[in-house]
C-alpha cells in the first residue's frame, strides 16, 4: 500500500511549481482570479517577500501541492491507498480524497490564511532532543501557558504560545538539556489556545461548504488517525488551535502495512521526518483505537448531538453539566469535565463576588488547552446591581460562555454582555463572541432569548454609555442566546414540564423565529432534566437535543462541593424520593424547587413556612405552641434572634422595609430558614441534618437504580467526567440496540 502526504507551512520556496503552472494553465487562472494576484508570480518571483507571510505562503502552498499531485496522478495513473498532510497540507489530503474541488479548497486555504495572519504577539519554537512527556511536564512545572503545536517526530516537538512566553521558555528548556531551543520567524501562535478567535470565524465560514465523503481515507492532523463520518469540518476547524499529532499519523500508516509514504509537493521535510518516525517510534497498537480506526458503521459517542456545536466549543462530547449553586458546581467539576472534551458551568448563586473571582482564577489556570466552560449569571431583578456586577466581572476575565438561569424577562446587564462581544465579520455577518446558554422551562421565556434584544434596552444601554451605537445596530440582527436548554422536571427551580412535550414545543418555535429573521446560524436546543441514565439521554437526543445537560447526578460526585453527609443521603435516593417545597429566592410570590425528601424534614417544614405567611399578616399573629415549634424545631433559635441576624446583612432599605411592613419582615425570617437549611447541608451538620435543603431531580435515582452493584454505587468512585463518558458511551450503544432490534 501507498500513502502520499502533503507539506505544510515551512516547506515554501521562491521558484517551486516552476514546471506546473503553464501546464495547468486553467488552474493557475482560477487561482488567480479567487486570490486577487498573480499565483505564478508570486511562487517563481515573490518580488515583494511576501511568501513568507502566512496569508499568502497557504493558499500558495495549496495550489502548488495541488498542482503536484495531479501532476504526479496524470503520470502515474495510480491513486494513493491513503493521504495525510501536515498542517495546511491536510487541505491538499482532502481535495485528493475528493472531500473538496480545487476551487473550494483554495478559498478554505485564502480564509484560513487570512484568519491565520491576522495573529499577532505570537510565537513558537522547535524543541529538539525532548520527548512529548518531558515537554508537557516541564511546562506544567513552570506555569507557562504555552502549548504543543506540532509533534513533528519523537524527538522534534514544536510549542506555541504568546511570544514572551516562548522567550521566557527557552532559557527553562535550555537549562534542562535540550539539543536545541529554536525559535520560528512566525507573527503568531499557530496550533494552539492564541488562535480561539480564528477558529470560531473560520467555523462560521464553514457552514454554508458542501464537502462529501472522502474517496480515500483521510489521516487526521487532531487524531493522527483516518477521519471518521461527519467529522471533517470538526477537524478541520480543531485543527487551528490544536496539536498537530504527525508522529501518530505515520505511526498509524506504519501499523495497517503502509510500505511507501511519498511526499507530494515542495521540499523534503516530511520525507526526513518520516524517516525519523520510522526510526526512533515503534507502529501504534490498533487494537486500543479500534472505534477510530475502524470505518464508522454505527452510532458513536462522539457522534451524538449537534457537529456545530461540538466544533463551536471544542468538545469531543455535546454534553454539557449544569451549574449548581453556591459553588456545588465546583471549579474541580468545571476543570474534570472540560479536560474530558464536554462543557461546565460553574455555579455562583449565592455566592460573593470574591468567592466567583477566586473561582474563575482557578479554573483558568487548569484549563490551559483552550477547553470550554461557562460561568452561572442567575437572574436578580430586585437587586440589579449583582447582575451587573457579575457581569462586569465576567469581562474582565473574558468569560465568553454564560449560562442563563431563572429568567423571565431579559435584563440591561445581560443585554450588554451579548452586545460587548458583538461584531461584523469579514463576510459581513454579525457574530457575538460572548455567548448566552438560557436555561428555560416556557416557550414564552424561550422566544424571549430566541429573538433579538428589545429596543428599549439597547437604547437605554447606548445612553448609559454602556454599549456602543454600533454594537447596538448588530444586536438586532441576532437572537439573544446561542443555546436554548429546555429545563424539563430537574432539582431546584423547576416548573415540572415533561421533555416529551417541552422539545418538540421548543424546537418548532426556534425553527418559526429562525426562518423569521434568517440569522446567520441557527440557535440549538439543548434537553435538561430527568437525564441520569442511557435511556433518558437517548430519548433525548431522539427528541432532537443538539446536546444534553445534567444536574442532579453531578451533585453526588467526588468533586461537588457540598458535604459527604449530603453525598451519603443522595446516594441512597429513588425515583420517588423528591417534593417540591417553596424556593427560598423567590418565596413571597410561591415558586417552587425540588428536593430530596428522604430522611428529612425540610420539604414539609418550608411548606409549612409558607402556609403561614399566605395565612397570617405578621410574625405576632402566629398562635405561641405554632411559634414555639418553629422556634425549637425549624430553626433552633427564636424569632427575635434570627431577625437580629438578618440585620447584620441585610441593606438598611431592606430593614427599614422590614420595619414598615410586617409581612415583609416576616418573609424575612422565614427565608432565613431556607438559607440556613442550605448552609447546614453544604457544611455537614449531623446535628440538624433532618433541615437539610438538597436540591435533587428523580434523576439521580434512576442513576442510583442504573449503577447499583457497580463500582459507582459508592459515590466516593464517582466523577464527573467518568460518569459523563460513561453515559454518552452507553447512550449510543443503547442506540445502536435498539435500532438493530427494530430493523430486524
Amino acid at each position: 500500500m501507498k500513502a502520499y502526504v502533503f507539506p505544510g507551512q515551512g516547506s515554501q520556496y521562491k521558484g517551486m511549481g516552476s514546471n506546473l503552472f503553464d501546464e495547468f494553465s486553467n488552474l493557475t487562472k482560477l487561482s488567480d482570479n479567487i486570490l486577487g494576484y498573480s499565483i505564478k508570480n508570486l511562487c517563481l518571483h515573490d518580488e515583494n517577500q511576501k511568501l513568507k507571510q502566512t496569508e499568502y505562503t497557504q493558499p500558495a502552498l495549496f495550489v502548488v501541492n495541488a498542482l503536484c499531485y495531479l501532476n504526479k496522478v496524470n503520470k502515474t495513473g495510480k491513486m494513493p491507498d491513503f493521504v495525510a498532510g501536515h498542517s495546511l497540507g491536510e487541505y491538499n489530503a482532502l481535495f485528493a480524497a475528493g472531500v473538496f474541488d480545487f476551487e473550494t479548497g483554495l478559498r478554505l486555504v485564502k480564509k484560513r490564511g487570512e484568519l491565520m495572519g491576522n495573529a499577532v504577539n505570537g510565537g513558537m519554537a522547535a524543541v529538539i532532543g525532548f520527548s512529548v512527556q518531558k515537554i508537557k511536564h516541564l511546562l506544567k512545572e513552570n506555569s507557562l501557558p504555552v502549548d504543543i503545536a506540532n509533534d513533528n517526530s519523537p524527538t522534534q516537538i514544536v510549542i506555541s504560545g504568546l511570544e514572551s512566553d516562548i522567550l521566557q521558555a527557552q532559557p527553562i528548556f535550555e537549562k534542562a538539556g535540550a539539543a536545541a531551543f529554536i525559535p520560528l520567524k512566525v507573527s503568531g501562535a499557530f496550533h494552539s489556545r492564541y488562535m480561539a478567535d480564528a477558529k470560531r470565524e473560520f467555523s462560521d465560514f464553514l457552514e454554508g461548504i458542501q464537502l462529501k465523503t472522502p474517496k480515500i481515507p483521510v489521516i487526521s492532523n487532531v487524531e493522527g488517525m483516518p477521519y471518521v463520518r461527519d467529522d471533517i469540518k470538526k477537524n478541520i476547524t480543531m485543527q487551528i488551535t490544536h496539536q498537530v499529532k504527525w508522529t501518530d499519523s505515520i505511526r498509524y500508516l506504519s501499523a495497517i502495512g503502509v510500505q511507501s509514504i511519498e511526499e507530494v509537493g515542495p521540499g523534503n521535510v516530511l520525507t526526513k521526518l518520516t524517516q525519523k518516525i520510522q526510526k526512533e517510534a515503534e507502529p501504534l497498537q490498533l487494537n486500543h483505537r479500534k472505534e477510530q480506526s475502524e470505518p464508522v458503521t454505527k452510532i458513536t459517542p462522539k457522534a451524538l448531538g449537534s457537529n456545530a456545536f461540538k466544533e463551536e466549543y471544542g468538545l469531543q462530547y455535546a454534553y454539557v453539566t449544569g451549574s449548581m449553586y453556591k459553588g456545588i458546581a465546583s471549579e474541580q467539576m468545571v476543570v474534570q469535565v472540560g479536560k474530558a472534551g464536554m462543557l461546565g458551568f460553574y455555579g455562583t448563586g449565592g455566592m460573593k463576588i470574591e468567592s466567583i473571582e477566586r473561582a474563575i482564577q482557578c479554573i483558568q489556570r487548569e484549563l490551559t488547552n483552550a477547553e470550554s466552560f461557562g460561568m452561572n449569571l442567575l437572574c436578580s431583578p430586585d437587586k440589579p446591581y449583582i447582575e451587573e456586577e457579575r457581569i462586569k466581572l465576567y469581562l474582565q476575565y473574558g468569560i465568553n460562555i454564560i449560562e442563563a438561569a431563572a429568567y423571565i424577562s431579559l435584563t440591561a446587564p445581560l443585554v450588554m454582555y451579548r452586545a460587548r462581544g458583538a461584531k461584523r465579520n469579514q463576510n459581513g455577518k454579525v457574530e457575538a463572541k460572548n455567548r448566552i446558554f438560557a436555561k428555560v422551562s416556557r416557550p414564552e421565556v424561550a422566544e424571549v432569548f430566541l429573538r433579538p434584544a428589545p429596543n428599549h434596552l439597547l437604547e437605554q444601554l447606548t445612553r448609559e454609555g454602556k454599549i456602543s451605537q454600533e454594537q447596538a445596530e448588530l444586536m438586532r440582527e441576532i437572537p439573544m442566546a446561542d443555546n436554548i436548554t429546555v429545563e424539563a422536571d430537574s432539582g431546584g427551580h423547576t416548573d415540572n414540564g415533561s421533555a416529551y412535550a417541552l422539545m418538540p414545543a421548543m424546537i418548532k418555535l426556534r425553527d418559526k423565529i429562525h426562518a423569521e429573521y434568517r440569522y446567520p446560524k441557527k440557535v440549538r436546543i439543548g434537553s435538561a432534566g430527568g437525564v441520569g441514565t442511557p435511556e433518558a439521554a437517548a430519548a433525548a437526543f431522539m427528541l432532537g437535543a443538539d446536546y444534553i445537560v445534567t444536574g442532579s447526578i453531578n451533585q453526588c460526585t467526588v468533586e461537588a462541593g457540598t458535604s459527604d453527609a449530603v453525598k451519603d443521603l443522595l446516594q441512597l435516593a429513588n425515583v420517588q424520593d423528591t417534593d417540591y417545597a417553596p424556593a427560598g429566592d423567590m418565596f413571597e410570590i410561591g415558586a417552587k424547587v425540588q428536593v430530596l425528601k428522604k430522611g428529612l424534614f425540610f420539604p414539609v417544614r418550608a411548606n409549612k413556612l409558607y402556609d403561614l405567611y399566605r395565612n397570617y399578616k405578621s410574625i405576632d399573629e402566629i398562635d405561641e405552641k405554632t411559634r414555639k415549634m418553629v422556634e425549637d424545631k425549624y430553626f433552633h433559635r427564636t424569632f427575635k434572634e434570627v431577625y437580629a441576624d438578618i440585620k447584620k446583612y441585610r441593606s438598611p432599605h431592606e430593614i427599614e422595609r422590614a420595619e414598615r411592613q410586617p409581612k415583609y419582615k416576616m418573609a424575612l425570617i422565614f427565608k432565613w430558614y431556607f438559607g440556613n437549611a442550605t448552609r447546614l447541608a453544604l457544611i455537614g451538620d449531623e446535628e440538624q441534618k433532618v433541615n437539610y435543603q438538597i436540591h435533587c431531580g428523580p434523576a439521580l435515582g434512576a442513576f442510583n437504580q442504573w449503577v447499583k452493584g457497580s463500582e459507582l454505587e459508592n459515590w466516593r468512585n464517582r466523577h464527573v467526567h467518568k460518569i459523563g463518558k460513561k453515559l454518552i458511551t452507553e447512550t449510543a450503544d443503547l442506540l445502536n440496540q435498539r435500532y438493530l432490534a427494530m430493523v430486524n
